[in-house]
């Protein structure tokens, strides 16, 4: 088996007295989707932003691609490729599309930006997803659906040569036709080489686009399985008693209270 993509051994996150991971393993291959779930306050969001080098994880190995990496910083994950697309997406609705791509990383002088190639490379990047709901990459941000604005993120992310993508609930707050849109260009991320970490509380779009699934209970790793191994009952299980059978933790966390 080769390598995974990522892999993340006995991380710990704490605020002050708040132990927020305990021990957190999670492996996340290339070219699949891996979703993570959990109830509110699971510590998926925590974790990710650990991933992305928003917060620094107070003990645990982090290893990309096969290498342990020391992740102080966004730019330290962004310089391994690791792009993360926030739940509030992070545009700027007074810019157009090309400026929200390029926003922060400008090409060109700082009186003469290079408008031409920017634009050449947020088309080309559309094009490459098969993204074909935007007209236009000059098109204003304000102008456009949610659908179009998490596609605009999204191709933000990886217009960077990225290697790994994280999603924060990418459809939430969408209508059905724009969260076939989303889903069908997460899935291509993964055709396309890409590892996907996917946060989302839907379960139909995890079982429909992910290819394992990870379950965070209470800050802790229940379970990391392959989606065609489990049903849909069995990760609500996971999610709300961190149990399902003799899948998951030893036993409950609230026994141990």
């Amino acid at each position: 088996m080769s390598e995974p993509l990522l892999q993340i051994t006995g991380l710990n996150k704490s605020f002050g007295p708040v132990h927020v991971l305990h021990d957190v393993d999670l492996t996340v291959p290339a070219g699949e989707v891996t979703a993570l779930v959990g109830d509110n306050g699971a510590g998926k969001t925590t974790l990710v932003k650990c991933v992305a080098g928003i917060h620094a994880s107070d003990s645990g190995e982090v290893r990309f691609r096969g290498e342990t990496v020391h992740l102080r910083g966004p730019k330290d994950a962004a310089a391994l490729g690791i792009e993360v697309v926030y739940q509030d997406l992070a545009l700027a609705d007074n810019l157009d599309i090309v400026a929200n791509m390029f926003l922060g990383r400008e090409r060109g002088r700082s009186w003469l930006l290079d408008e031409a190639s920017m634009e050449e490379a947020a088309r080309s990047t559309l094009a490459s997803l098969g993204v074909r709901t935007v007209k236009s990459v000059r098109t204003p941000v304000a102008s456009l659906s949610g659908g179009q604005r998490q596609t605009v993120a999204i191709a933000k992310a990886v217009l960077w040569n990225s290697n790994l993508v994280l999603l924060d609930e990418p459809t939430a707050a969408l209508g059905v036709a724009q969260t076939r849109q989303v889903l069908d260009l997460v899935r291509r991320l993964a055709e396309q080489g890409l590892g996907v970490v996917l946060i989302s509380h839907n379960l139909v779009d995890v079982f429909e686009v992910a290819d394992r699934i990870a379950v965070l209970y209470l800050g802790r790793m229940a379970a990391q399985v392959r989606t065609a191994d489990v049903t849909h009952s069995q990760v609500v299980e996971l999610i709300t008693a961190g149990r399902s059978g003799d899948l998951g933790l030893a036993r409950p966390e609230a026994a141990v209270l």
